[in-house]
C-alpha cells in the first residue's frame, strides 16, 4: 500500500486534468451536462481561472480574473503545458445558481454560495435542512463530473477521441 504523500504527489495531476478537461467541456458541450440523477444542468466559468506551468525548476501561475475575462490567454497557456488548478464555476438548474470555486490539487469545493432557501423563513430548522440539501447537490455534481472524467480516462477514448478534441480546442485560441 502506497504512503498518503506518496500517493498524493503521484496523483495530484489527475484533478488538474479533470478542471482542464472541465474548462474544454463547458467551452464545446456544455449543453450535454447532466447532474447526478440525469437532469440537465447549465455549467458556466465563472470569474477566475487560475493555471500552472511547471517549467524546469521555476513554476509559472496565470490567474485570469473578471467576468468579461478574455479566456485566449488562459488557452495559450494550456498550449504551452500549464494545467488549470482552480476554477470559478457557476451552476444554473430549475431557475437557481450556484457559485463555488474547484481546487484541484484536492478536488475541494470552496466559496460556495448556494440559492436563497425556499422553506418558511420562521421554521429555521427547515432553512437548515435546505441549505445542507444545496450543498449536498453541488458536492454530488461535483463528484458526478469527476465519476464521469475517470471513467473516459482510463478508457480508451480519451487517447483516441478526447485528447485530439482537446488539442483541437486548445489550437483554436
Amino acid at each position: 500500500m502506497l504512503d498518503v504523500s506518496v500517493a498524493y504527489n503521484r496523483y495530484k495531476f489527475l484533478g488538474h486534468e479533470f478542471l482542464t478537461w472541465l474548462w474544454f467541456v463547458i467551452e464545446t458541450r456544455s449543453d450535454h451536462l447532466k447532474d447526478a440523477d440525469g437532469a440537465p444542468v447549465t455549467l458556466v466559468l465563472g470569474d477566475r481561472i487560475v493555471l500552472e506551468n511547471h517549467r524546469k525548476e521555476a513554476l509559472e501561475t496565470v490567474t485570469i480574473k473578471g467576468s468579461e475575462a478574455e479566456l485566449e490567454e488562459g488557452r495559450l497557456s494550456v498550449k504551452k503545458g500549464a494545467v488549470v488548478t482552480e476554477l470559478n464555476l457557476r451552476l444554473h438548474q430549475d431557475d437557481k445558481t450556484w457559485r463555488f470555486d474547484i481546487k484541484g490539487e484536492s478536488l475541494s469545493v470552496a466559496g460556495l454560495k448556494a440559492p436563497e432557501s425556499d422553506g418558511d423563513k420562521g421554521d429555521i430548522e427547515a432553512v437548515v435542512l435546505d441549505k445542507m440539501d444545496q450543498y449536498e447537490k453541488v458536492l454530488a455534481f461535483v463528484r458526478h463530473l469527476y465519476r464521469e472524467f475517470i471513467t473516459l480516462r482510463t478508457s480508451g477514448e480519451w487517447d483516441k477521441k478526447t485528447l485530439h478534441s482537446m488539442r483541437k480546442w486548445i489550437a483554436s485560441a
